[in-house]
């Protein structure tokens, strides 16, 4: 195939051949038009061409080669190795890619029809991270909320050490169960060291059967302490604690589970808005996370929700974020991350892996 030719000007590429123009802009979707129908390449599609012999480049009429490209590539664009590696990889999938020069939070706009470029909900923006990065929720929030608003979809893709990627498509999630509250009668319980017994064998079915709280203790039940709260907010539980004839309140009791469970109020809101939801919610210690989530009842179905409770600055590293999800996968559960703000507003970001 005959390569296109090209000459390198103030560390962007510049073909003019009508011919080449057409074959790399108007067939690949290389570069961006100017007038006199010239065509501008960024140094990552100029690298990406070089590597695949698909043109020749020039500077002041010497032909420059591929290393010379790729070190002032470099030398020119932060984070060179990570955009390229990402570019390179979406390119040989056959995805139309506009490098975005725009707007720091995205990398690249990728087109699931490269022939309509203007098409709604045609766009994935990129965000691209090394594996040594931080996670910032708050920034992964408005980069979600920015593609949205541009009627797109945010992927992140994370660089590892060996240059392999791995890709993740992240969203706002309104999740919504079918199960919304039933009223109980009002029944006694003790208070015990890290759990609630109740002893009444008719309420304790009901709860067990109807919204599956707690786990069947001889006749009665055994509630966890968020599940206690939330029956004793509710006025459907009066709590006692032994050797003590009078009945905690909720304020007294969430004071004594904070001395157990500092994070309590966090996990109580979230736990709260979840069963809002009409959602059934059950520890999720077992795959490493605060509760699992069930949008039907659990011999209907098996939680769909692994849910995660953090605050909005949370930050972490990529791998614990890349184990959350591959964990969640692996036992056919969606991860959520649930954001926490200050007004007790919670927003559920969910995380799934993709191949593109």
């Amino acid at each position: 195939m005959q390569k296109a030719f090209g000459e390198i000007i103030n560390n962007r590429i510049i073909v003019n051949k009508p011919k080449d123009v057409g074959r790399l802009y108007s067939k690949s979707r290389f570069g961006e038009t100017v007038k006199n129908n010239n065509l501008i390449l960024n140094l990552i599609e100029a690298v990406f061409l070089l590597e695949e012999e698909k043109i020749k480049i020039f500077e002041k009429e010497k032909e420059i080669d591929f290393g010379y490209l790729l070190k002032r590539s470099i030398l020119t664009i932060p984070n060179f190795e990570i955009k390229y590696i990402v570019f390179r990889d979406l390119r040989k999938k056959g995805y139309s890619i506009q490098i975005n020069n725009d707007n720091k939070n995205f990398d690249f706009i990728i087109y699931k029809n490269k022939n309509n470029l203007n098409e709604e909900n045609n766009k994935y923006f990129v965000s691209i991270f090394s594996e040594k990065d931080t996670l910032d929720i708050n920034k992964i929030k408005l980069f979600i909320d920015q593609a949205k608003i541009k009627n797109g979809i945010l992927w992140i893709s994370i660089v590892d050490e060996e240059g392999d990627i791995t890709y993740y498509e992240i969203s706002i999630d309104n999740i919504i169960g079918e199960n919304f509250e039933k009223k109980y009668v009002k029944t006694d319980s003790i208070l015990m060291e890290n759990r609630v017994l109740i002893l009444d064998e008719k309420t304790s079915k009901k709860l067990f059967e109807e919204e599956f709280y707690g786990k069947p203790f001889g006749k009665g039940l055994q509630i966890s302490m968020v599940e206690a709260l939330y029956l004793l907010k509710k006025n459907f539980l009066k709590i006692q604690i032994i050797n003590n004839e009078k009945n905690t309140d909720f304020k007294s009791f969430k004071k004594y589970v904070k001395l157990k469970q500092p994070d309590i109020d966090l996990r109580f809101d979230v736990y709260n808005d979840l069963k809002i939801r009409g959602l059934i919610v059950k520890t999720g210690f077992k795959f490493g996370t605060h509760f699992r989530a069930y949008s039907k009842k659990p011999d209907l179905t098996h939680a769909e929700y692994l849910v995660h409770v953090i605050t909005k600055n949370y930050t972490s590293i990529w791998s614990n974020f890349s184990r959350a999800i591959r964990l969640a996968h692996s036992v056919n559960k969606e991860i959520i991350f649930a954001v926490h703000y200050s007004n007790k507003k919670i927003v559920y970001i969910k995380l799934g892996r993709l191949r593109p």
